[in-house]
């Protein structure tokens, strides 16, 4: 498949290197599975694919589309004029075989109208960034529906819109008051890979280096492939985030630039959560802007898959109990290790900062991804666990006897809510034994009295003797190494 672009140097340099620098395609094998089993039954279908930046959307696209004729126009931050000339383009190259080169388009009405034409052959159409193109034209959404209402669905063409703009897409694209809703026949969110995936990509490294390449790039294929095992983990994350002319070391403020008119002020909000603000009040505190103008920018993260919101999974989402935290890794990682090494990598590079500075802190750090890795291994397993999940977070409150207040990393609730989950994660040197294990069945009760429990102890470096010896029957004992099995 070839990319094409305007005569515009910056754009056809990127194109180049998309080129000749082809990534190797690894996972999403359900995501091609679906597609082939869309474009296998020969009717037209509307296919939107969307995701964060750089979570391998085209390259999926790029992987279905290998042996089947494909009209690919990646749209562009510029005129409708100028994204018509690179359709043409597009439209081109499918059919340069046929007919010779076709001049630009004065509508995309025209384009799609030539398309159509087409349609009594498969032919997979996709719009990659179709954000661009709606917004270099409101119109073309409106277009398209018409379109697709009156002559596309008459046509044997697979059509795929594309796009890193979460919110747009999942608003004016897939939303009830968008033009296009309705029309769509299958939807796919690209998510990052999990730990699970993400550490098929570093076959030769311990299954704790995987969990820590995991947590530095959150599972983004974009940021693995710039890795290698070849090397250890800490030269990895020298050689991707600490070298000032890295892939990684600039990457949160490009990317908040790309998606975000004020990017300094979201920067702001990041770094404020990523110090230990979590509350609302805490956080405008911090940033020195209005409560109820933070959180507007604090919507617009959690639409972009940077931060989330959470709650005491026993209590209806409420300000009051409201808490913040950066759940997007490479955000997390960067804005933790990158941000308070800056003046270190300036004055002195990279070399050994891994082991001085990043090391000694890494098993802290990684007590909230392990947590996330430990959600992942029960939705895995939740039928070999034999237990049927409703509801799943985290809980806190506090203890009307001691006065103190109390967490739990993970619990799970059954649709009916007659059973209960409790899980303790630990990510440290130390083997779990029977008194983090009774901690927890004390703060259980606290939760839900005497239901029905099952407790999950999660640990990074395993359990005492004496606790796997007997161990009660309610309890499972689950260690990094099984996670990963």
């Amino acid at each position: 498949m070839i990319y094409l672009a305007l005569n515009n140097s910056i754009v056809i340099r990127l194109i180049v290197i998309n080129l000749n620098k082809e990534t190797e395609f690894r996972g999403r094998e359900w995501e091609i599975s679906e597609l082939n089993k869309a474009y296998s039954k020969g009717a037209f279908e509307m296919v939107v694919i969307y995701g964060r930046r750089r979570v391998g959307k085209t390259s999926i696209i790029k992987e279905f589309c290998k042996d089947k004729k494909t009209i690919f126009f990646p749209s562009v931050q510029s005129s409708i004029g100028d994204n018509l000339e690179i359709l043409a383009k597009g439209i081109s190259t499918a059919f340069k075989d046929d007919m010779p080169a076709i001049p630009p388009f004065k509508r995309f009405s025209d384009a799609l109208d030539f398309i159509a034409a087409k349609g009594d052959e498969r032919i997979v159409f996709v719009i990659d960034e179709y954000p661009y193109l709606a917004n270099a034209d409101p119109s073309v959404s409106s277009t398209l529906q018409h379109m697709i209402d009156h002559v596309l669905r008459y046509t044997k063409i697979m059509m795929i819109l594309c796009g890193s703009s979460m919110s747009f897409m999942e608003y004016q694209v897939l939303g009830y008051n968008s033009p296009l809703f309705g029309r769509r026949t299958q939807q796919y969110k690209v998510l990052p890979f999990n730990y699970y995936e993400s550490g098929k990509w570093f076959p030769e490294y311990s299954n704790e280096d995987k969990a820590i390449a995991y947590s530095a790039t959150g599972g983004i294929p974009a940021y693995l492939a710039k890795m290698t095992s070849s090397v250890s983990i800490g030269k990895n994350i020298e050689n991707t985030f600490f070298e000032m002319n890295s892939f990684l070391f600039e990457e949160p403020s490009n990317l908040l630039k790309q998606e975000l008119r004020e990017p300094a002020v979201y920067n702001s909000i990041i770094t404020a959560i990523a110090d230990g603000a979590s509350k609302l009040s805490d956080i405008s505190n911090k940033t020195k802007e209005a409560a109820n103008k933070c959180l507007l920018y604090i919507d617009r993260l959690i639409s972009l898959g940077i931060i989330a919101k959470e709650t005491p999974i026993t209590e209806k989402e409420s300000a009051r109990k409201t808490i913040y935290r950066i759940v997007d890794g490479m955000f997390r990682f960067w804005f933790k290790f990158v941000r308070e090494n800056l003046a270190e990598i300036h004055l002195h590079g990279s070399e050994g900062l891994y082991d001085e500075n990043i090391k000694p802190k890494i098993n802290q750090f990684m007590g909230l991804t392990f947590e996330d890795m430990s959600k992942e291994y029960i939705f895995r397993n939740y039928r070999k666990i034999g237990f049927k999940i409703g509801r799943i977070g985290k809980w806190w409150g506090g203890d009307p006897k001691t006065k103190k207040q109390e967490e739990i990393d993970i619990v799970a609730v059954s649709p009916q809510e007659d059973r209960w989950m409790f899980c303790e994660c630990k990510y440290t040197t130390e083997k779990v034994g029977f008194d983090v294990l009774e901690d927890l069945k004390r703060r259980s009760e606290l939760v839900t009295g005497n239901k029905d429990k099952l407790f999950f102890l999660f640990s990074k470096s395993g359990f005492t003797d004496s606790l796997v010896q007997q161990r009660p029957d309610n309890v499972r004992l689950v260690t990094l190494d099984d996670m990963y099995a």
